[in-house]
């Protein structure tokens, strides 16, 4: 492969088609301009938009038509005049490297260029097929914006940029990938994110070495602190609404091209629990609901161990009459509460995975369907019992209140841990389970943050917006990790007119 353009026009040409293969879509439009100079704009027609070339087509044409006689300039010259004068498109830039002519070509830019020179022209006219910004599918909420991102990592940083009007709003454009060339935007608000997260975050994206990214996971497995945990160490966000609060609050944001989930981080494990609606509606509704969050995180990860070790240890915790329900229900059934819970669970899992997978008509109808038939027929078959079959089902539920589907996960594979221990040494097991789990988290780190934050260690100003959630004009601090002359979220001035107002309500007059 060349390093240089050379001032041939046609071995240029000539060159781009055998590296990209010389296919139907690989389209070079031969023109003269007016000085009489030979040029060829070389695009791929599957990915430009039509609209853009046929106008860069009629401002070469117009030109040539234009009144006065044919001058006869230098290549250079006349290069130059054809970037300055005849180009009518919103953006360009000038190449002299082969290589960057063929980055540009699979981007979705016209390359130019004119017979006697060896440079070209970049023209910004990528186009084709791309999904429109619609409601996001993942992460549902009843009050607030409805926009999600899109594949385009152009889009997603425009909608950004639509909510945060800042001049302090930075996006920093990487090439990640030998073959794929995917672009990655880091995305932070300078004065705001520390400059230590800004820097790490670009050292472990400049130390990936790989041949594709084919989507933010990619990223996120390369960049994670820790790969030996069930918890995620990164957020990741569907909602252009949730990305920009988690800039206003210090995190950077890492867009990949193709894929509308955009990578947060630090993060801390109270951030899995807040969704965008906590912020949108009451203080008070939303205290509870962050509540009920966490406590169905300890039942979708500990009920069923605790069912198992009462009926198996320590029976003498039930009330006597709830005591010979339960052994009245399990006198038929064949195999030890350890065995049966572990059955129930790996049921539930593939109903699960078979609901997702299936085609999304008939999906739902088939878990929904699939799970009453066999937690009946086991029922009745005498394989487990129906206390089972309720807990089960009870703690699936409680695991789909998660707003994270990540750290949902993490509670699915620390209940099956939990159910093994809980069987084998009842509720010293999992006690015992629990303190390694928590010993873990403790030490989990995400880009230096503590993941117990503001919990371990313990940072008082920051318990506002943990379980409880203050109203807004009591959050007056951006979370811990903002050490710097950012992390105050309100101005004093604020402050005075809200205790004003609130002086004005409590004497009768007049708020307003």
């Amino acid at each position: 492969m060349m390093d240089k353009l050379t001032a041939s026009l046609e071995h240029n040409i000539e060159q781009m088609m055998v590296d990209l293969g010389g296919g139907p879509d690989i389209v070079a439009r031969r023109m003269l301009t007016k000085s009489g100079n030979r040029i060829a704009l070389v695009y791929i027609s599957s990915m430009i938009d039509a609209d853009t070339i046929n106008r860069i087509v009629q401002s070469i044409a117009a030109e040539n038509n234009s009144s006065g006689g044919q001058e006869t300039l230098e290549a250079a010259e006349a290069f130059q005049r054809l970037a300055d004068r005849t180009l009518s498109i919103g953006e360009y830039r000038s190449l002299s490297k082969y290589q960057e002519a063929i980055l540009a070509l699979l981007e979705g830019c016209t390359v130019i260029m004119m017979d006697g020179t060896a440079e070209a022209i970049a023209a910004h006219t990528s186009g084709g097929d791309r999904r429109s910004v619609e409601e996001s599918t993942t992460q549902t909420v009843i009050r607030g914006p409805k926009e999600g991102f899109t594949e385009s990592i152009v889009t997603n940083t425009t909608l950004l940029r639509r909510r945060i009007k800042s001049p302090n709003l930075r996006i920093d454009y990487k090439l990640i990938g030998r073959e794929t060339q995917t672009s990655v935007a880091v995305v932070y608000l300078k004065g705001i994110t520390s400059d230590y997260i800004i820097e790490e975050m670009h050292r472990r994206l400049d130390l990936i070495d790989t041949d594709s990214i084919l989507e933010s996971g990619y990223i996120e497995e390369f960049i994670a602190d820790k790969a030996s945990t069930p918890f995620p160490l990164m957020q990741n966000s569907e909602r252009p609404d949730a990305v920009a609060a988690g800039l206003l609050e210090g995190q950077i944001a890492v867009i990949v091209d193709g894929t509308p989930f955009v990578l947060l981080a630090p993060v801390t494990f109270v951030k899995f629990f807040q969704s965008s609606e906590d912020y949108y509606q009451r203080f008070d509704i939303a205290t509870f609901l962050r509540f009920i969050r966490f406590c169905s995180f300890l039942v979708s990860m500990l009920m069923p161990s605790l069912y198992v070790a009462i009926t198996t240890f320590h029976q003498e915790m039930l009330p006597t009459p709830l005591l010979i329900s339960l052994a009245a229900q399990r006198e038929g059934v064949p195999f030890p509460a350890i065995l049966e819970a572990l059955l129930m669970e790996i049921t539930f899992e593939i109903l699960r995975e078979a609901g997702v997978r299936m085609p999304r008509i008939i999906g739902p109808a088939i878990s929904i369907v699939g799970a009453l038939v066999l937690g009946q027929a086991a029922v009745q078959a005498g394989l487990v019992s129906a206390a089972m079959v309720i807990v089960v089902s009870f703690t699936a539920i409680a695991s789909f209140v998660i707003p994270s589907v990540n750290m949902g996960t993490a509670a699915r594979l620390i209940r099956f841990i939990m159910i093994i221990l809980a069987g084998s040494f009842g509720i010293f097991g999992i006690m015992a389970g629990l303190m390694v789990v928590l010993a873990h988290m403790a030490g989990l780190r995400s880009f230096g943050v503590p993941f117990l934050l503001p919990v371990s260690p313990f940072v008082p100003g920051n318990w506002r917006d943990v379980i409880v959630r203050v109203p807004w004009w009591a959050m007056k601090k951006r979370p811990d990790f903002v050490r710097f002359g950012g992390a105050r979220r309100q101005t004093a001035a604020d402050q005075q007119t809200k205790r004003a107002g609130d002086l004005q309500r409590k004497s009768g007059g007049d708020p307003r």
